[in-house]
């Protein structure tokens, strides 16, 4: 963007020279990237970044320079003569969609006379880079280029005999021709601007040929407006058409400068094209914004940049860059309220930033720490680094992104008012399939899965330990690290080993060994319905009484909608919870003074009964001298009825205080066998 410096003087004093003017915006974060003569007058080659588009705006850069130099910004006196009319007779706006249309205003001018804009005028667009027109659309473009606020001129004449703007989502295979003489075919979402009958501008993008401005207009309809920014870019992209407007509604204009705007270039028209001002505004405003009132610690300040400011010299350093600040008696929160031309400052961190372009890059200290200090992994990073040894021993680590398709979660079958639907929306994403922040692992496994099978990448067994999103109280999302595993197929141990199944019990056990790795204990499978898997064959995981994980074969709809035909057991699990349930590790541990008694028992049970519940009961039953349970064989049909099921156990008992006998390990058994009948109904078999 081309900033004439001639033009920026007339909303601020100063006196640098541009090359001066140049460094001190660059050193602020503002950066220059050169500076270009143009007829006598130095214009500035602005590189912004993408959240600083309120300086696309020379009165926003004059703010910039005033909290630079200190010196007032003198914006322009708006003086309109208004007639007798009432705007209401004139026009009337109807927005219905105030989501992508946030707020419409609208002026009528009367009587104007199209003709050529001054000199002035002419060469401040000129060395802008932008051509002139005519008076009133120079108009708006000058208005553009001053308060970043895009206008349109319509002539009012065109529009139908009812009247009315009616703001709209274009309909799905609709045809718009544009000023620059295209035909164009939109669709929903896009936005319209239209009069009730038919489209006449395309909104934030540019207005349409059946409305513009010619010579025989004399009566011009003003539109000030904000547009979505998201819906903007989208309609921009979609359709090739990048315009200077569409650019600003992208990356977000003030919304409460839309009135500043209008009445300006109303009062600029009147002057230079000898209008009539119809008196009033037509306001659609449905949802007023009103500025954000951050708080800020000055002890955060000076504890991430390195310096000793007060109190004083922070509220200094935000009072010249025109923000409210009320400090507290106590001084130890300021609480500072944000125009609305700055919407890239939202959290307390954004603030300090601020303090930190105007005390100087080159001002904050450089000092290395006092001391000297050694480096090394924290107990939960050597967590992780243990989880992925073990996962990495049985599997391929993969890393998914991070950003996801919304559409994934219709494809894992999650109900419409599942929360991890409440996902993170991604303000300018790079494609739709990149829109919103995962709040499961589960799609992006599955998508792996998927790509690998298709590339006959056969026996696909994958594992990832990564963040999801979720939406917090505050501004940003809670990040929860979650450890992801996928298997299907059948395994491929060696040539001497039959290849097995890699179905539930395999990640299952898989599991098992991480949990007595890292020394989780007290844990437990309990059969589930989830979303998304298999209503027969799923597990919550807990530890104790808290849900820990899920572990199930995925359902076979959202295998289809993943074009999987192999099935695929999958599980994940939250670290943060695996860490606060294990147990520290001794550094020796004694295999017992005495030795172990193991007996085994085969019980039948209910073919419903869950496997834990027969665990736990057997846990109960065996305490204290019960040192382990496992099952080791199942068996169904035969001779059993078909509502029945057999379910065999090998335990272990042991004591610390002498050798058991066999009347103590009777009793014990005879302890379990009862409970396990009171329980579950289960008989011997």
């Amino acid at each position: 963007m081309g900033v004439p410096t001639s033009w920026l003087k007339k909303y601020i004093d100063f006196s640098w020279s541009a090359e001066e003017l140049a460094d001190a915006l660059t050193m602020a974060g503002i950066a220059v990237e050169g500076i270009e003569e143009v007829e006598g007058d130095k214009v500035l080659e602005l590189d912004l970044t993408p959240n600083r588009g309120d300086c696309l705006g020379i009165i926003n850069l004059a703010r910039e320079v005033a909290a630079l130099t200190g010196n007032p910004v003198h914006l322009p006196e708006i003086r309109i003569q208004e007639n007798s009319e009432d705007i209401s007779s004139y026009i009337k706006v109807e927005i219905e969609d105030p989501d992508l249309c946030r707020r419409y205003a609208a002026r009528v001018i009367k009587n104007v006379k199209i003709g050529p804009s001054p000199e002035w005028m002419q060469k401040a667009l000129l060395h802008s880079g932008i051509r002139p027109i005519n008076n009133v659309v120079d108009v708006t473009n000058y208005i553009m280029l001053e308060a970043n606020q895009p206008l349109h001129a319509f002539d009012y004449d065109l529009l139908s005999q009812n009247k009315r703007i009616v703001v709209r989502r274009a309909y799905n295979g609709e045809k718009f021709t544009t000023l620059d003489d295209v035909e164009r075919v939109l669709e929903d979402p896009m936005l319209l601007i239209t009069d009730g009958e038919k489209p006449v501008a395309l909104a934030g993008v540019m207005g349409g040929q059946n409305t513009e401005i010619n010579d025989n207009t004399t009566t011009v309809l003003l539109e000030s407006a904000y547009f979505d920014p998201i819906n903007t870019r989208r309609t921009s992209q979609k359709l090739a058409l990048r315009t200077d407007a569409s650019m600003r509604f992208e990356k977000g204009i003030d919304i409460n400068g839309v009135i500043f705007a209008i009445n300006r270039a109303a009062q600029l028209i009147q002057e230079l094209a000898g209008g009539e001002v119809v008196a009033g505004i037509c306001d659609a405003y449905p949802r007023p914004q009103a500025p954000v009132t951050i708080q800020l610690r000055p002890q955060r300040v000076n504890q991430l940049l390195g310096t000793q400011l007060s109190v004083e010299e922070i509220t200094g350093y935000l009072k010249r860059l025109s923000f409210e600040v009320e400090t507290n008696p106590d001084e130890d929160v300021l609480s500072v309220t944000v125009p609305t031309y700055r919407p890239d400052l939202q959290i307390e961190v954004d603030l300090i930033e601020e303090i930190a372009r105007l005390h100087g890059y080159n001002a904050i200290p450089t000092e290395l720490p006092a001391g000297a200090s050694v480096g090394g992994l924290t107990p939960y990073q050597q967590f992780q680094a243990c989880i992925r040894n073990i996962m990495g021993a049985h599997l391929r680590e993969v890393i998914t992104y991070s950003f996801i398709n919304r559409d994934l979660f219709d494809r894992i079958m999650l109900p419409p008012d599942d929360w991890h639907r409440n996902a993170v929306v991604i303000a300018n994403p790079l494609s739709e399939e990149q829109g919103v922040m995962r709040t499961l692992l589960m799609p992006g496994l599955l998508m792996t899965v998927s790509r690998n099978l298709a590339r006959r990448n056969q026996n696909p067994a994958i594992f990832e330990m990564g963040a999801v999103f979720i939406p917090g109280e505050g501004k940003l999302p809670r990040e929860v690290l979650k450890l992801g595993a996928a298997v299907a197929g059948r395994s491929d141990m060696s040539w001497r080993v039959p290849s097995s199944e890699l179905d539930f019990y395999y990640l299952k056990g898989m599991v098992e060994d991480l949990f007595r790795q890292i020394r989780v204990k007290d844990v437990r499978f309990e059969a589930a319905v989830v979303p998304g898997f298999h209503p027969g064959r799923t597990a919550v995981i807990k530890c104790g009484e808290e849900e820990v994980g899920i572990i199930g074969e995925v359902h076979p709809q959202v295998l289809d909608n993943f074009e999987i035909k192999d099935r695929v057991v999958l599980t994940e699990l939250e670290v943060e919870k695996l860490y606060r349930h294990a147990v520290p590790k001794a550094m020796t541990e004694s295999i017992g003074r005495f030795p172990a008694v193991e007996r085994d028992l085969a019980v039948l049970l209910p073919v419903d009964a869950a496997a834990a519940e027969a665990i736990n009961a057997i846990r109960e039953a065996g305490a204290p001298l019960l040192r382990d349970v496992q099952i080791f064989d199942l068996f169904t049909g035969g001779q059993l009825p078909k509502e029945v099921k057999s379910l065999a156990f090998r335990m272990t008992f042991r004591s610390d205080e002498g050798t058991l006998t066999d009347s103590q390990v009777k009793d014990i058994m005879d302890n379990i066998v009862k409970a396990l009948e009171q329980k579950l109904g289960a008989k011997l078999r």
